[in-house]
């Protein structure tokens, strides 16, 4: 729950609270974690987290607006021609910002199968994610696709690089994001993208 600053507030409390509850969330589990102690280990009265956060599960959802921007101009990874390389290009980007977020995105994806609004928002955010994959394709083809597959095509790569991002926080040591494992997936998809058409069956 986002407040609008008052005159005296120290918008570093409400940083210091949040920092707090992400590292003990991701510590010990949100149901586990009093606000009490959220309150110690940022240095502030308990009273204050209520101030900015009425209801424990507030903060779940305010956590849930530090993930980083997954948010990626076309223009920045577009290769024109190549969708595979456009491809890559774009789950590189993500995976990078994913690599700054690993904490956070462990309790949020822990989280998510008991709190509704944050399964809700990441789901907003991989909607996003679908719509990005689907603006690259588009601009990386030269020709007329059509939606149907560019569609399916989309969600395809968004639920790999999705899944790919919720089991990362399980093997760290071994960089799964940025490992390069999604080269098969996204020059699968980039196959059946720009193959020709089949031959239509002769007349007998």
């Amino acid at each position: 729950m986002r407040l609008t600053k008052k005159k005296g507030e120290d918008p570093s409390a409400r940083e210091r609270i949040l920092s707090a509850a992400e590292e003990l969330f991701a510590e010990s589990g949100f149901d586990a974690t009093p606000t009490s102690r959220i309150a110690t280990r940022a240095g502030v009265p308990t009273g204050l987290v209520h101030y900015y956060f009425q209801r424990k599960p507030d903060l779940l959802s305010a956590l849930v607006e530090r993930l980083p921007d997954e948010r990626i101009e076309p223009e920045r990874v577009v290769v024109p021609g190549d969708v595979a390389a456009s491809l890559r290009g774009l789950v590189a980007e993500l995976d990078a910002r994913m690599r700054a977020s690993y904490l956070l995105s462990h309790l949020l994806w822990r989280e998510a199968d008991t709190h509704t609004a944050v399964r809700d928002a990441l789901q907003q955010r991989f909607g996003r994610v679908v719509d990005q994959v689907r603006a690259v394709i588009m601009a990386a083809s030269t020709g007329s696709l059509p939606v149907a597959t560019v569609d399916t095509a989309a969600g395809l790569l968004a639920l790999a690089v999705s899944y790919r991002h919720s089991v990362a926080r399980h093997d760290r040591s071994a960089d799964a994001v940025g490992s390069g494992t999604m080269d098969r997936e996204v020059d699968f998809i980039a196959s059946a993208l720009t193959a020709p058409p089949a031959p239509a069956p002769l007349a007998r």
